[in-house]
């Protein structure tokens, strides 16, 4: 099974060397496309002088778009026969990657989501670094679960798994984080459930490079239910 893994990239210099190197580590069939989202630090040298040995498609954005857009401009690429999306941090680990494509690899799901608060992991500020970041993660998995009829504990995580025939037949159409909660409902609007494994999962802070923001949470409410009604 060939396995498409996307990494949206904007100023990620410190660490997309070392997770283009970590999904490298897993020894899966992959496709490895990385987007570059007109970084202005020097992750698209990185990119093209350290790292192109290794990455099947590099796309770069002649401005800065957002995360969905660059989702957007990767799945035109897609030749696997699954999709990983993977953020450019070290947040999330992809060791795990074996446990989000079980699922799929033995037919049981399409779309599998990795959570951050199975298990023993549960909400700590250790992890989600503030309580705006935990409550809003909680409330719009609250509400995507009732919107949608989904029975997710973590509607908002990165490492979100699709059959690729699925992924590549989803009109995408919004451009910034906005990407999560519209892949959800438009899934879960095919009538797909999705299933969740557990995952290990270190947040960083503000000072760190973190730029998901309050303003990005209201957001998400918006969009969930702008595709309830949007057909």
């Amino acid at each position: 099974m060939k396995v498409s893994v996307i990494i949206p990239a904007y100023n990620e210099c410190q660490t997309i060397e070392k997770i283009i190197n970590k999904v490298i580590q897993t020894k899966l069939n992959l496709q490895l496309i990385v987007i570059d989202d007109f970084s202005n630090d020097g992750t698209r040298d990185i990119l093209l002088k350290k790292c192109k040995h290794l990455i099947d498609e590099i796309i770069l954005h002649d401005k800065n778009l957002g995360k969905g857009a660059a989702i957007k401009s990767a799945q035109k690429k897609v030749q696997g026969d699954c999709v990983i999306i993977q953020d450019a941090d070290l947040e999330y680990d992809p060791s795990d990657y074996s446990k989000l494509l079980e699922p799929i690899k033995d037919k049981s799901y399409k779309v599998v989501y990795g959570s951050r608060v199975l298990g023993k992991n549960r909400y700590s500020e250790k992890n989600f670094t503030s309580k705006f970041r935990v409550f809003f993660n909680h409330a719009l998995t609250i509400l995507t679960n009732i919107i949608y009829r989904q029975n997710l504990s973590d509607a908002h995580t990165c490492y979100k798994t699709f059959d690729a025939n699925l992924f590549k037949k989803i009109n995408l159409e919004e451009n910034d984080f906005s990407f999560c909660p519209e892949i959800t409902a438009k899934v879960s609007k095919l009538g797909i459930k999705i299933f969740e494994v557990p995952i290990s999962y270190k947040g960083r802070g503000y000072e760190e490079g973190k730029k998901i923001s309050i303003y990005d949470g209201f957001r998400a409410i918006y969009v969930l239910l702008k595709y309830k009604i949007v057909p």
